[in-house]
């Protein structure tokens, strides 16, 4: 990665636009085989590598309108981010109906994705995830292993800032239909997040369990704990006339920690994938 990060500095510097499109096809390479990641766990913490990030930013900054081949139509991007080459080496079910898995994103094997769905530039989905129709996975969003992310559900990308973290779906999580997951929220392994569901850096969730708020607090994001089962609700406004009227603001709430009943319920048949 330190060579290809030195690569890249040194093309910035000199500022060839031929030379530039070579070293980002470089670096969009090495993102689709997962070589490089905009966002990674060490030690236990997810860290953000603001170089790729930039990279990404100037990728579309030296790239130039064009009309790129597609199958089954032709489109109109960046030439510096053409389609990415998905074939049966790669192991990913990719059924038809106007799915499309963007050029500099990596998608492991064994996941499937139905129609239509969006996989955008930096993210990374691991190996046996479901993602669902009208699902979107954003830029920079890192998906873990055996994921499902039900139909209608939305991962949000942070491109921008550069050293703002991602949104990061760890291993095993289910997400139910027509959710939404925001601004670097980090949701742990094995966590249920049920229909309906928005996580954002704005909206404290209750945990029904110990009567306490989760939140964003300064640099550390909204984190869904690991097995927790998530679902949406409201909480009573406590002031104005918000609270003369009974009127409730949403709040997700986590209900319970995940069991042996919530596995057997949203466990799909591996002949599905």
């Amino acid at each position: 990665m330190q060579d290809l990060k030195q690569i890249f500095d040194n093309a910035v510097k000199d500022n060839n636009r031929e030379n530039s499109l070579k070293v980002f096809s470089q670096i969009r390479e090495a993102l689709e085989k997962g070589e490089i990641r905009t966002a990674q766990k060490k030690d236990g913490k997810w860290t953000v590598n603001t170089w790729i990030k930039e990279a990404i930013l100037w990728g579309f900054r030296i790239g130039a309108l064009s009309e790129i081949q597609g199958t089954p139509w032709n489109y109109y991007d960046k030439d510096s981010i053409p389609v990415q080459n998905i074939n049966l080496d790669k192991g990913v079910r990719l059924v038809p109906g106007g799915s499309s898995i963007r050029s500099g994103c990596y998608v492991a094997k064994g996941t499937v994705v139905m129609p239509p769905s969006y996989i955008n530039i930096g993210a990374y989905v691991d190996e046996g995830c479901m993602i669902d129709s009208h699902a979107l996975v954003g830029s920079c969003a890192q998906v873990g292993k055996n994921v499902h992310l039900s139909a209608a559900s939305q991962i949000g990308g942070v491109l921008e800032p550069v050293g703002a973290l991602p949104v990061i779906v760890e291993d095993n999580v289910f997400i139910g239909g027509n959710c939404g997951i925001y601004e670097g929220t980090i949701v742990k392994q094995n966590a249920v997040i049920g229909t309906g569901v928005i996580l954002n850096a704005a909206t404290p969730v209750f945990d029904n369990t110990t009567g306490e708020f989760i939140k964003k607090t300064g640099d550390a994001p909204l984190t869904i704990p690991e097995n927790a089962v998530v679902i949406a609700g409201s909480r009573p406004i406590t002031s104005g006339h918000g609270k003369e009227k009974g009127v409730h603001v949403y709040c997700p709430v986590i209900i319970k920690y995940r069991d042996d009943k919530t596995g057997k319920s949203i466990t799909l048949e591996d002949t599905l994938r």
